[in-house]
């Protein structure tokens, strides 16, 4: 079962059982069935713009400056820099570069 939110209330077994008296009772709240799945476009043709923007991505840098790598630190260290909030890989990328080269 999936964690629930904080604050999250189920309802009871009689109000879940009241809900779904009152959604059998409904008669636009009808089952999704195999012909419904069959009409059913792709969200790419029904709303095109917002499926583009969600796509897009910022694509590679013009000049490189960085170099992508995989790099093990302790946890610790890790959690530390973590825990400064935003940025922490630059600030780790800082620290690095003042001990290897000072106050250039």
């Amino acid at each position: 079962m999936p964690k629930l939110r904080p604050g999250h209330v189920s309802p009871t077994p009689d109000e879940d059982y009241e809900i779904n008296v009152a959604v059998a009772a409904d008669p636009e709240a009808s089952e999704l069935d195999d012909a419904w799945f069959k009409r059913a476009r792709p969200a790419s043709e029904v709303v095109p713009h917002v499926v583009q923007r969600y796509r897009r991505t910022r694509g590679k840098q013009r000049a490189p400056t960085k170099t992508q790598i995989t790099l093990r630190l302790d946890a610790d260290l890790v959690l530390h820099f973590r825990e400064t909030g935003k940025g922490w890989q630059t600030r780790i990328n800082n620290t690095l570069r003042e001990a290897v080269f000072g106050d250039e």
